[in-house]
């Protein structure tokens, strides 16, 4: 895979290429890419990069901040689809000293230059410190999204601002909603993975949990298969394990990831037939979703350290329908673009 650097424009030039990138997230069609980078006072900054100039020849990406939204340090992120797809952003965001920890509902558009007058519906939301996110899709749960909290599960309605409380044994460090079912699985630092169907009222003990799996450490990511009949979850071993729903039962494990505590994401590309994961050693493995071979492993191309694990993002379309393919690389305060075939 050929290595290439991607020139960053900015509007503002005072902005690209100052920070360290900590997070970087594709929206469903991978034409822009949401980006949280860590600042010197320890805050952090949100932008979105436009992707639409990643071609055959050129390698160059348009990067637009807020920097009014440029606040403390973020925990989760996710595209959200209030308006129409992936119309606004949320983040989890830490509390700290007395300001309490908050999930913040962000229009995308607060990041364009082309509509700053209208920027839509921005809600912020107190919530203890909150894990992780996920947006719902599925419309039995419209507007709704989820935050993973110590020991319980939150699920927020936007619009009627309803709330649904979840308890657990654990915190719940990993959530994806099903899109066919209004059904949110949960990964917990337990090792535990558990469905909740969000049409149940509040309910405490488990007999609200509808699968529950079980990993020997911590699970840090988790991905629902296109089909929603197979799950894939990383833990803290650095284990990866394919579970399928219907059985309840690991039909495959992936060898070689690398993770001790870290909370480090899953990227699964069924349509090329690969699984993506970003190792607390910054090397960045690709195995074959069918045959579980480690394909490759692509080391950082900065020495490897705690405060610089790439972000990764991979596409067979990045910049969109007809986008290139191959691996976005976010790391230090450079993005990188390896080619893919």
């Amino acid at each position: 895979m050929q290595r290439r650097k991607i020139e960053i424009h900015s509007p503002d030039s005072s902005v690209a290429g100052t920070n360290n990138f900590k997070i970087i997230v594709a929206d469903v069609a991978c034409e822009r890419i949401f980006t949280v980078n860590d600042v010197e006072h320890g805050g952090c900054k949100y932008g979105i990069i436009n992707l639409s100039g990643l071609g055959k020849e050129s390698l160059t990406v348009e990067m637009y901040d807020n920097l009014y939204f440029t606040n403390r340090k973020v925990n989760s992120v996710c595209w959200a689809s209030l308006t129409h797809p992936d119309s606004h952003v949320l983040l989890c965001l830490m509390g700290i000293a007395e300001t309490p920890g908050c999930a913040s509902l962000l229009p995308a558009s607060l990041f364009s230059s082309t509509n700053p007058d209208r920027p839509g519906m921005l809600c912020s939301f107190k919530i203890s410190t909150a894990w992780s996110c996920a947006w719902c899709l599925n419309p039995q749960a419209d507007n709704c999204f989820s935050t993973g909290l110590t020991r319980r599960v939150l699920v927020t309605n936007v619009v009627t601002g309803h709330r649904q409380t979840f308890g657990t044994s654990s915190d719940v460090l990993a959530q994806q909603f099903a899109t066919q079912t209004p059904v949110l699985y949960n990964g917990c630092r337990s090792g535990e993975i558990f469905s909740i169907d969000v049409r149940q009222r509040n309910r405490k003990g488990h007999n609200w949990k509808a699968i529950r799996l079980f990993h020997g450490s911590a699970v840090t990511s988790i991905h629902l298969m296109e089909a929603e009949h197979y799950l894939m979850a990383a833990d803290m071993a650095g284990k990866i394990k394919l579970w399928d729903l219907r059985t309840a039962k690991c039909v495959k494990q992936y060898k070689g990831h690398h993770n001790e505590y870290a909370l480090l994401p899953l990227h699964v590309n069924e349509e090329e037939g690969l699984l993506i994961a970003v190792g607390q050693d910054c090397y960045t493995r690709i195995w074959s979703l069918q045959d579980t071979h480690l394909l490759r492993t692509i080391p950082s191309p900065h020495p490897s350290s705690k405060d610089a694990i790439p972000s990764v993002v991979f596409s067979s379309r990045l910049g969109g329908s007809r986008g290139v393919p191959g691996l976005l690389m976010a790391v230090k305060q450079d993005l990188y673009h390896f080619s893919y075939n």
